[in-house]
């Protein structure tokens, strides 16, 4: 549990740094364009690249810390036996197989991209298509690592673990 947690942390930290990349880039690309009149379809695609990585990879972190949203009635104000209830059968119900369905249905997808080492239609393009398409299954694992995580966490709350506990009391307040 906590080496899966680790894993994620440790991607989701390094990832979180596209954002200053994108910020750069997408500067550099408007100086470019409006001040010099020139443009790079190099430069435009790494944005999408690195926007793309950015949330797939970072994603397992996200959950690891408790910050996607939750849209809930009930469970802000449950007790911490009740949450780990919860989100040990919402891994097991719906995230690990939500995750398996992603990963079968782009595998393929993937897999044919490999395959001919897709690029850009452009020529001055990025010719790493495939590698960005290889961010769908690494999504759907690194996402479904972090339910099993999360699945042995709250079966440690629900047999009373204290510190397990106490994570499910600092979630969501």
């Amino acid at each position: 549990m906590n080496l899966i947690t680790a894993f994620n942390s440790g991607v989701g930290r390094t990832c979180a740094w596209l954002t200053l990349g994108i910020v750069l880039v997408q500067f550099t690309v408007v100086v470019m364009r409006y001040v010099f009149g020139l443009g790079s379809i190099w430069m435009q695609e790494s944005i999408t690249y690195m926007h793309g990585f950015l949330f797939m990879l970072a994603a397992a972190y996200t959950l690891s810390v408790d910050g996607h949203v939750r849209v809930d009635i009930f469970y802000r104000d449950a007790n911490p036996k009740a949450k780990a209830l919860v989100d040990l059968l919402g891994c097991i119900f719906f995230l690990l197989p939500m995750c398996a369905v992603i990963v079968d249905v782009s595998w393929g997808y993937v897999v044919s991209s490999w395959e001919i080492l897709e690029g850009s239609q452009e020529t001055s393009g990025i010719q790493g298509r495939y590698l960005l398409k290889s961010a769908i299954v690494a999504f759907a694992v690194m996402i479904g690592l972090q339910g099993i995580a999360i699945i042995i966490r709250a079966s440690y709350a629900l047999r009373g673990d204290k510190e397990a506990l106490e994570s499910f009391k600092i979630s969501q307040e």
